[in-house]
């Protein structure tokens, strides 16, 4: 059966976050769905997933990727019936740039971005004229800029939203130079600089110690950037997609992902456990 063409009562809406309660999940019998996600961690709590999908007759095929444009790319061209990666702003930047229809449908978890360094043990530490990475995609990079902004090292120009860039720093009395790299480099390039903003799986995958080498953390309360399940507009009211985000906002779910990413990586739905 194509899961297009599933029989029975599609969800009206499925809010972010929103607890499903005691609803059925979906049968989706001799269903598989196509799942995009990032190389790594993710892979070990996608398997809890699929596990759990496996349960009410979804396969859940996993694609993983190593770079951040490409499964919005996969996604839309319908390589890919949904993506697991990314956090709003990202998407926004991503619709505007290149005009996708996609939508997120259930969070996933958050990964509260860090600033490192091998060099200094706090913020007040840093030297005139310290040499920062920042990720150089919009979104991160914002997220960085803000994240040193509230650190006290720069100030930003009023009402620039999300989405700042380097452009945008009106006081910068320590001098900062702000270094711009890909985000999967950028870690690995801790040692080459003074410190450096990077997101939480590359700081992973970089060989980063969380918490030792952290000296500022963005806050987790109100974060705009949590992660979410993202699939095309057509798809977001359809039975498999309820199933796939059941599937996913479970309690062992949730401890894989405290487990793999050693407590700096949390669920971020609704009542899920924290650590």
């Amino acid at each position: 059966m194509n899961k297009r063409t599933w029989l029975g009562t599609a969800l009206a809406s499925l809010a972010l976050g929103v607890s499903l309660g005691g609803a059925s999940l979906a049968q989706a019998a001799d269903n598989t769905v196509r799942v995009g996600i990032m190389s790594g961690e993710d892979e070990d709590v996608w398997r809890v997933v699929a596990a759990n999908a496996a349960k009410h007759g979804v396969t859940v095929k996993v694609t993983t990727f190593s770079e951040y444009t490409q499964p919005n790319e996969a996604l839309s061209v319908h390589d890919l019936d949904a993506n697991s990666f990314q956090h709003k702003p990202y998407l926004d930047a991503q619709i505007k740039a290149r005009g996708y229809h996609i939508v997120p449908v259930g969070f996933t978890y958050v990964q509260p971005i860090g600033l490192y360094s091998r060099k200094v043990k706090s913020v007040a530490d840093l030297p005139q004229g310290a040499a920062i990475g920042v990720p150089n995609d919009p979104s991160n990079e914002g997220r960085a800029l803000l994240l040193l902004q509230a650190q006290g090292l720069i100030t930003l120009r009023a009402d620039v939203g999300l989405l700042p860039t380097a452009r945008d720093i009106a006081k910068n009395p320590k001098n900062i130079h702000i270094k711009e790299l890909d985000a999967g480099i950028i870690g690995r390039s801790i040692g080459d600089l003074d410190a450096a903003v990077v997101n939480t799986d590359w700081a992973v995958k970089s060989g980063i110690k969380i918490p030792q080498e952290r000296i500022a953390q963005e806050q987790v309360p109100g974060n705009p950037y949590r992660n979410f399940i993202a699939v095309n507009d057509k798809d977001a009211n359809a039975p498999w997609v309820h199933t796939l985000v059941e599937s996913y906002q479970q309690p062992n779910v949730a401890a894989e992902i405290l487990a793999v990413y050693h407590g700096a990586t949390l669920p971020a739905w609704k009542d899920a456990p924290q650590q």
